[in-house]
């Protein structure tokens, strides 16, 4: 029997590393082109049908992009950070419930790696961990403009890690658990959670835009200046873990935001669960890149400002008010 859990948790975790770094890649050519058409451009075209085959010329630069590393660099902390970027984002994913379970050749096969019952804790921890990563780049490269990107890294993904947590603070007070699972059901037998939460929802997508480092919040590798903030000295395999991360990252939000606000993988009208999750997946995908096409960057002080006067603020009252509505229909 634990031969047999060990084998299937051996085949999720390599369907999983396998299948998003595909979509990572994939994602890239779609980012283009959704880009592309919002702006009246092309994008990829010329390789390829479609220019999908731009792809596949991404990879093979990456990996054969020559890897040099700064002579001034620290170089096993510079080696190991870009590892742990890509790391931490997969790791992310083993408390996901990607899928409701369904059987396969008479087995029964449940699409999660790790069902733990912490598994909202655990997610937000180890992204949280993913930090580190760019900090370390930025400070062992022995360049003071990765140094700056690095500590753009400090000051915006901590802040927004605690908007968030507290954005969630809600719905988990509603449902009574940390565990996905039971967050996903307890929408099957309600309304989905954005009908009792609307702010909370707003307040983590927000939050889920910076801690991704996508537009308006990208000021970790901000591609608006000359450097690329803590990636300038990195290049082919190590720069390119850098954005396999964050790619891995924008689909981790995205199911973690189905799975907290919007039925997860529960059937919606006549549309299968499975089907239904990864609609909603894309949907918020493509919200992340026509927000990137359509708002400007903003500054690093504007950034702050809105983070602890803004929403630290309004997540604070809609705990308060969730609070004051639970004790009220506790005592009906």
């Amino acid at each position: 029997m634990e031969s047999s859990l060990l084998i299937e948790t051996a085949v999720k975790v390599l369907v999983v590393l396998l299948v998003f770094s595909a979509l990572a890649g994939f994602t890239t050519y779609i980012e283009r082109k959704v880009l592309a058409f919002m702006q009246r451009r092309l994008g990829p075209t010329n390789v390829g049908p479609f220019g999908l085959l731009q792809i596949l010329c991404d990879g093979v630069k990456l990996f054969t992009k020559e890897d040099f590393i700064p002579a001034n660099a620290v170089k096993p902390v510079f080696m190991i950070a870009p590892i742990i970027t890509a790391a931490t984002a997969f790791i992310a994913m083993s408390a996901i419930p990607f899928f409701p379970e369904f059987e396969m050749f008479g087995y029964t096969v449940r699409p999660i790696i790790a069902d733990i019952n912490v598994g909202v804790l655990f997610v937000l921890g180890v992204a949280g961990i993913g930090l580190y990563g760019p900090l370390l780049a930025g400070m062992s490269s022995g360049n003071k403009w990765s140094l700056i990107g690095g500590a753009r890294t400090a000051i915006q993904l901590l802040s927004y890690e605690v908007v968030s947590g507290l954005a969630i603070l809600a719905p988990i007070m509603m449902v009574g658990s940390l565990s996905l699972i039971d967050i996903n059901a307890y929408q099957d037998d309600n309304y989905w959670m954005i009908v009792y939460q609307p702010l909370a929802f707003i307040l983590f997508l927000i939050s889920g835009f910076a801690e991704t480092n996508r537009t308006p919040f990208d000021l970790l590798e901000h591609e608006g200046e000359i450097v690329a903030g803590y990636a300038t000295e990195y290049s082919g395999m190590r720069w390119g873990m850098f954005f396999i991360g964050e790619y891995a990252n924008l689909f981790t939000i995205s199911f973690l935001v189905s799975l907290l606000f919007l039925g997860g993988f529960n059937d919606l009208w006549f549309i299968p669960g499975g089907l239904a999750i990864v609609l909603k997946v894309m949907m918020l995908i493509f919200t992340f890149l026509w927000v990137r096409a359509s708002w400007p960057h903003i500054r690093p002080d504007q950034l702050m400002w809105l983070c602890w006067k803004v929403l630290m603020p309004l997540c604070i009252i809609n705990i308060l008010i969730t609070g004051f509505v639970m004790m009220y229909w506790s005592n009906l």
